[in-house]
């Protein structure tokens, strides 16, 4: 019984003598044990071995491979057939192809059919040995990232069907080095998504650049990508590196790549394609070893249609897609989520809660910011919190009631749809030109039954006749106070409607305060702090003395 090989072995499939002899020599003088092939049917004779070897136990026979490299063109086939072949049964063999110069379709397809890796004639031995090295890391844990592996804590949180069906898409996709294009909605994890890919691969010790195409000049793409060389222009005084000099050996995140200039869209389609960049101010290229993941919320398909992205780049990123689903289609992480932002936004000293039906209220929302907005929510629902507890009104959902009625309001049954109930009193209201009950505490006022337009409150007056000689605080309206926008007829845009309205309501209270804040919250029934934020959220500015 021969002693188990404790190199690992490489299949090296290619009809070309020469370059199959160079490859084995590459190989050889890595430490790893090579068996050659100039056809299919040596190939497959050779995997049938390492299969039944592996089926009959370790010292039985030659394991399975570590990496199979073979050419497109076979003298009984294509490299193509071989590519599927093992991706099918060999699941833990990655498969990388040898494809002709020039010949980058061939390379898109081969990827597709689940090829790990490629590379381009004329071989560039330090872009094999890289290859190589890749491959050889894929079944060995990646000591820089403890929680990359299947067993461990992911970075995307929750528990729906949908999301350990992207869990388990990611951990297929993490094997491969092919070009990723996230899909989905703005705020919904792309660049967690291409984290937790670049994790859960073998490059997961190397760099992570995640770039924003959209917020970089396009004077400056150039440079920030590839980098350049001193004295290249007035004020490079150093050389630098660029984007894909600093991700070399890692992954290079594209996020917003739709809003990349048709010019820069050129030059980045032949970096990707030959893998190698040119410095500004160089005369040479350099090599570069990075797995690209694109990312946008715009739908490329319809740019390319439209002209203003390139086809053969789209393809060229589009080579495995992975849509992420908005938050709305996994109301059920909402509860896990919720808890996990709340931790992080939390203290030591309070622990923060969630009052009744706070959840019931998210799980209501639609969130069209997804998870980013759901964070936003909770951040500011914390900071108007009392004693660390969330209320329903602190979370101030867009288009909710909950968000424009003073704190310990109940809307009335009149509130929820038809014509507004009639304030208590002999007051007569029109519904353009209400007329506001008199009171002298707005307490009684604000909690009291609804005016026009519904779901807000009308303020109260000042008193009309003041006592002679008396220096009243609050100053009656005057024609500075705006007056409530009528509702003659729905709004057309209901967030904006409701913004002019609170606005309105808020400057009214300003207005019969002299712009004293305090009085001002106090009589909205408000704290000081929730009218500062108000203010600030609706640009509402203290007149110059």
């Amino acid at each position: 019984m021969s002693a188990p090989r404790s190199s690992p072995r490489v299949l090296v499939v290619d009809d070309e003598a020469d370059l199959r002899e160079l490859l084995e020599i590459t190989l050889l003088k890595m430490g790893l044990d090579v068996d050659s092939a100039e056809n299919l049917a040596q190939a497959r004779a050779y995997l049938a071995q390492a299969a039944a070897g592996e089926a009959a136990g370790a010292g039985t026979g030659p394991g399975p491979y570590a990496l199979v490299l073979t050419d497109m063109r076979l003298p009984d086939g294509l490299g193509l057939e071989l590519v599927r072949e093992v991706s099918a049964a060999f699941r833990n063999t990655p498969i990388a192809v040898v494809t002709a110069y020039g010949s980058a379709d061939n390379a898109v397809v081969a990827l597709k059919a689940g090829a790990f890796d490629y590379i381009s004639k004329p071989v560039a031995l330090d872009q094999l040995r890289v290859m190589v090295q890749s491959a050889l890391r894929l079944n060995a844990p990646a000591p820089d990232a403890p929680d990359a592996g299947p067993g461990g804590p992911s970075r995307l949180k929750g528990d729906s069907a949908v999301m350990q069906a992207l869990r388990a898409q990611i951990a297929r996709l993490a094997r491969s080095m092919a070009p990723i294009a996230i899909n989905g909605e703005s705020g919904s994890g792309k660049e967690l998504a291409a984290r937790e890919i670049h994790a859960q691969s073998s490059r997961a010790g190397k760099p992570f650049i995640a770039v924003n195409c959209g917020a970089i000049p396009e004077a400056l793409m150039e440079a920030e990508f590839f980098g350049y060389r001193k004295g290249a222009f007035t004020g490079a005084a150093d050389e630098r590196d660029g984007f894909f000099q600093a991700a070399n050996g890692g992954t290079l995140m594209l996020d917003e790549v739709a809003d990349l200039p048709l010019a820069m869209q050129v030059k980045l389609l032949r970096a990707i394609q030959e893998r190698r960049v040119r410095k500004i101010g160089a005369t040479a290229e350099e090599a570069v070893d990075v797995r690209i993941i694109s990312a946008t919320h715009k739908n490329l398909e319809q740019l390319v249609a439209q002209g203003a992205f390139r086809q053969d780049l789209f393809y060229r990123l589009n080579v495995i897609e992975l849509s992420l689903p908005p938050l709305r289609e996994r109301a059920d992480d909402l509860g896990l989520l919720t808890d996990a932002i709340l931790a992080r936004l939390g203290t030591f000293e309070q622990k923060v809660v969630l009052g009744p039906g706070v959840l019931e209220a998210l799980r209501g929302y639609a969130f069209p910011g997804n998870v980013r907005e759901l964070e936003n929510i909770l951040e500011r629902a914390l900071a108007f919190a009392n004693d660390g507890v969330i209320e329903v009104r602190d979370l101030a959902l867009k288009g909710s009631r909950a968000a424009d009625m003073p704190p310990g309001y109940v809307p009335p049954p009149a509130e929820l749809g038809g014509e507004a109930a009639a304030p208590p009193g002999p007051a007569s209201a029109s519904t353009s030109s209400p007329t506001p009950p008199s009171s002298s505490t707005s307490s009684s006022i604000l909690r009291g039954a609804p005016a026009v337009p519904q779901g807000f409150m009308p303020l109260p007056s000042a008193p009309r006749h003041p006592a002679a000689g008396a220096s009243a605080t609050v100053a009656a309206p005057s024609a500075a106070a705006p007056a409530l926008p009528p509702l003659d007829a729905l709004p057309s845009n209901l967030p904006d409607y409701l913004a002019q309205v609170e606005r309105d309501i808020i400057l009214r209270a300003l207005a019969q305060t002299q712009y004293n804040r305090t009085q001002a919250a106090s009589l909205l029934g408000i704290s000081f702090r929730q009218l500062r934020y108000q203010m600030q959220k609706l640009n509402i500015q203290e007149p110059e003395a």
